[in-house]
């Protein structure tokens, strides 16, 4: 690694001040993507700014029909909470199919969605969903948070506290995970609550977004026949050394129709 300063503060607010007024300061999290990065100098910043000390950035709560998740809680949390498998079971589910017990014990809600992997699974489930990231700032819908690869609406200086997540009536996550990482090579969720449907894909683009095709199909009958016949474009997929964009458009139309049986 370079030579970085470390800042450890007590509340967001200094944490915020302290990004104010650097240059090149980086948030710390779960630390699963960013010390990986500057282990392999891939990333120098002058200065990391470590949450892991700030209270009530943690835990689990239902107001109403919503789940607050703050953004410090970790992906075991999510996976092993009573009122999130009660509430959202694919919610437990994606959190429980994250890396491996390590990356779930340390890695962090709030960590993966402000870093946007294109094949994370978190910004499928807030897409999904519908939910609503809150920061030191404001509220942002997850229509408007994400923007390309490792690119959201975040400002300079603004910190994720917490994701609100609706309660729908049904819900499903299915993925093709990547054998090694455990990284989506294609994730779907699918939702309805009342008249809405939506299908957020995750792993097969630049980054997460709506499948239109799926949604229009499932706002007639939320049932796995409803998509039969149904293909999605493969322009503008992904295509590496692990898969061909017309491969990933097939593994979209699959993961769908799984996630819609598991809801």
């Amino acid at each position: 690694m370079y030579p970085f300063n470390y800042h450890r503060p007590a509340t967001v607010r200094k944490a915020a001040g302290l990004l104010a007024k650097m240059e090149d300061a980086k948030v710390l999290a779960g630390g699963h993507t960013l010390l990986p990065t500057m282990k392999q100098r891939l990333a120098s910043p002058s200065d990391i700014v470590d949450l892991g000390g700030i209270e009530g950035l943690a835990g689990i709560e239902q107001k109403g029909r919503k789940i607050h998740i703050g953004a410090m809680t970790p992906h075991a949390d999510v996976a092993n909470s009573d009122v999130v498998r009660e509430a959202i079971p694919a919610l437990a589910q994606l959190a429980g199919g994250i890396g491996d017990p390590h990356v779930r014990a340390r890695g962090t809600i709030g960590g993966s969605i402000a870093n946007n992997d294109p094949n994370a699974d978190y910004p499928a489930a807030c897409l999904g969903l519908g939910a609503t990231i809150v920061t030191n700032k404001r509220k942002i819908e997850a229509d408007d948070f994400f923007v390309d690869m490792f690119e959201t609406a975040l400002e300079p200086g603004e910190i994720v506290t917490k994701v609100i997540f609706p309660i729908p009536r049904k819900a499903g996550y299915a993925k093709f995970p990547n054998p090694a990482s455990r990284y989506a090579l294609v994730g779907v969720f699918v939702s309805k609550r009342g008249k809405e449907v939506r299908a957020a894909v995750t792993g097969a683009g630049s980054c997460v977004f709506r499948s239109k095709d799926l949604e229009a199909a499932l706002s007639t009958r939320f049932a796995p026949k409803s998509l039969e016949g149904v293909s999605v474009p493969s322009d503008g997929l992904n295509s590496d050394i692990h898969a061909s964009a017309d491969y990933r458009a097939n593994l979209i139309a699959v993961m769908a129709r799984r996630a819609v049986t598991a809801a």
